[in-house]
């Protein structure tokens, strides 16, 4: 994951990325399942409010302690966190999709299944690649009716993308966006596709995502991410 800042104006720098090596800046960390609750909650609460030129100059600052016994604002901020990131296939596997294959109906078996795994809250041994030195079990997580509405929403785009002829066993949700929004000519994504069931998924995704977002952000200031 990049970081650099901790202002609103730096909010373009935080982002996640298959690798590290693939950062603009040496500002980074690699993601494991030892760190995955505290990036997610870092990323989700760096993005969850918008920036204006009114926040600009904002300072995120370091929490009390309130956050840690608060499981569901820890699980919410994961959830907003799949949906948000620039993971893409080409750059290497894949390892946050969050619905089994049965689930989407993937055409073959994904390369990587920690991010299933880590939500199930358990790593079957030689399932962990790199991104972690041994197995682990946890009990499963257990998420909101905001949270698992944004999931609900998702999985039913997942399975749209997968009922195409070509899709990609291993697609991440940038490259979903990408296979029906296509890429213009400066090499940007489209806003967006002459698909109208994509789009409409989409929309359904984003406003469930807007209210998973909604209701993060109250505990940003609770917690002492921000000051109003």
């Amino acid at each position: 994951m990049s970081a650099k800042g901790n202002d609103f104006q730096n909010q373009s720098y935080i982002f996640i990325i298959n690798r590290k090596d693939q950062l603009p800046h040496p500002r980074g960390t690699n993601i494991t399942d030892k760190n995955l609750r505290e990036i997610a909650i870092y990323f989700a609460v760096r993005h969850v409010i918008e920036a204006t030129w009114i926040n600009d100059r904002d300072q995120f600052l370091f929490p009390n302690d309130g956050w840690k016994e608060d499981i569901e604002f820890q699980n919410d901020c994961l959830v907003f966190t799949l949906f948000n990131n620039n993971i893409k296939s080409e750059e290497g596997i894949n390892h946050w999709i969050p619905y089994k294959e049965d689930e989407v109906n993937a055409k073959d078996r994904y390369k990587s299944h920690f991010m299933i795994n880590y939500i199930n809250g358990s790593f079957p041994k030689g399932e962990l690649s790199n991104l972690s030195d041994k197995g682990d079990s946890r009990r499963p997580l257990e998420f909101s009716v905001e949270a698992m509405e944004v999931l609900n929403a998702g999985k039913e785009l997942y399975r749209y993308y997968h009922s195409m002829g070509n899709s990609d066993p291993n697609a991440s949700f940038y490259d979903i966006r990408k296979y029906f929004q296509g890429i213009n000519e400066k090499g940007k994504m489209n806003n967006s596709s002459e698909d109208k069931q994509y789009m409409d998924l989409l929309r359904d995704l984003r406003d469930k995502l807007k209210v998973l977002a909604e209701k993060i952000e109250p505990l940003v200031y609770e917690y002492g991410f921000l000051r109003k």
